[in-house]
């Protein structure tokens, strides 16, 4: 008998770990079956989890050298850098003025009040950061010792110093010839360890899907249905309608073609809730699936994964005002404008800060004066909403990978 494809193992996978979670949240946390069932979950989605991270650094570092290599070689790396920064920056444009929309017109927060959570708020201390330390911080996060940065897993940073060495290979020319051929072979290697990882993926995903559902607070999110709703269905928009738009726009290329080739990268940013996390998978299908080249690829990806984030930049916009509406504040067109920035600069991230997506949703809300402490009633139903966004996030990465080449090759 033919065994299934890895596609369709990992979706079966998917909804097997999502099916073995409502029966097991149905039996109750004191279920010996249950607490046996978790603990196996555990196990299998930290291995799959820690083997993607063992592969990441190692993948990006490679691939963002390679990349830039070739396209210098090829004179190309200007128009590349034009396209992706655009696209980046249309995109979440798009992604944060479809969150302030929604949240405009059906105002999740609107009748309930901040007292209702006072608890939650008092027992919640924000680390606030002023604009300037924060964009101090996350300068002094980019340009760091290149050996701490592959160790600490520091992404942007490592794009940073792989962008510097790709350039200095291709100035070298024919000198270090021999440096570039070992990144290519050490590139082909990593690739083919992703392959070996890819099989562990349908019972990784599985695990990680039985977990989220195991441990969602069911009157947490029937108290905040409403904003959750909201929050999921922008989101799911945004990447159902929206990037499938774009991509058919510049590429002529159908949603189910996409789908294809990437529902194996976004099933696991779904399950892992990090773009980090899935960058290995997703390197794997936009070049092996959607056949992005992979000096293109290499460079769109791993810069997305830090830079370009549709999903999360719509929450942060919704949140904010989601926020406002609970503290009774109605913001003006021009505090929503302040919004729109800030969630554009916040959404970027700021490696080398400890939990820096709080952080930057904590500059949104201080941007426009609202309660940072109300980021406590968010907390709770993050993992859930972390799980959509992120799928976003990678999408959004992907497509850009396709429309970029499309507008480097003919341009």
């Amino acid at each position: 008998m033919k065994r299934p494809s890895l596609n369709l193992q990992i979706l079966i996978g998917a909804i097997t770990g999502l099916g073995l979670g409502w029966y097991f949240h149905g039996l109750g946390a004191e279920n010996e079956v249950v607490k046996l069932g978790l603990y196996s979950a555990s196990l299998v989605a930290t291995l799959f989890i820690d083997l993607l991270k063992m592969i990441m650094i190692p993948l990006i570092f490679c691939s963002i050298t390679v990349g830039i290599a070739n396209l210098r070689q090829h004179q190309q790396m200007h128009k590349v850098w034009v396209a992706t920064l655009a696209f980046f920056t249309f995109s979440m444009a798009v992604a944060i003025a479809i969150g302030l929309f929604a949240s405009n017109y059906f105002k999740p927060g609107v009748g309930m009040h901040l007292a209702m959570f006072s608890n939650a708020m008092q027992n919640f201390e924000a680390k606030q950061l002023p604009f300037s330390e924060f964009f101090a911080q996350f300068l002094h996060g980019v340009f760091l010792n290149p050996f701490t940065a592959l160790s600490q897993g520091n992404v942007l940073s490592v794009v940073a110093f792989a962008l510097i060495l790709g350039i200095a290979l291709v100035m070298g020319g024919e000198r270090y010839k021999n440096i570039l051929a070992l990144l290519q072979e050490t590139l082909e290697v990593c690739m083919r360890i992703v392959n070996w990882i890819m099989r562990l993926a349908p019972y990784g995903i599985c695990a990680l899907l039985l977990k989220l559902v195991l441990i969602q607070d069911a009157e947490l999110i029937s108290t905040l249905g409403k904003f959750i709703v909201v929050i999921l269905g922008t989101t799911v928009f945004h990447g159902l309608v929206i990037l499938p738009l774009i991509l058919f726009v510049f590429t002529g290329k159908t949603p189910l073609w996409f789908w294809r080739g990437a529902r194996e990268a976004l099933i696991t940013a779904f399950a892992t809730s990090s773009s980090n996390a899935t960058l290995p998978v997703t390197l794997r299908c936009i070049t092996q699936h959607l056949h992005v080249k992979p000096e293109i690829a290499g460079f769109v990806i791993p810069l997305g994964a830090t830079m370009n984030m549709d999903g999360t930049a719509l929450y942060e916009a919704a949140a904010a005002l989601f926020v406002a509406n609970l503290a009774g504040i109605d913001l003006s067109l021009a505090q929503q404008l302040i919004v729109f920035f800030a969630t554009m600069i916040a959404a970027m991230g700021a490696p080398g800060i400890p939990s820096a997506g709080m952080v930057t949703m904590i500059m949104v809300l201080q941007s426009v004066g609202l309660p940072v402490e109300a980021i406590a009633i968010l907390l709770p139903i993050d993992r859930l909403l972390d799980t959509v966004r992120t799928a976003v996030n990678v999408q959004g990465d992907m497509v850009g990978s396709l429309v970029v080449q499309k507008l480097v090759h003919s341009s």
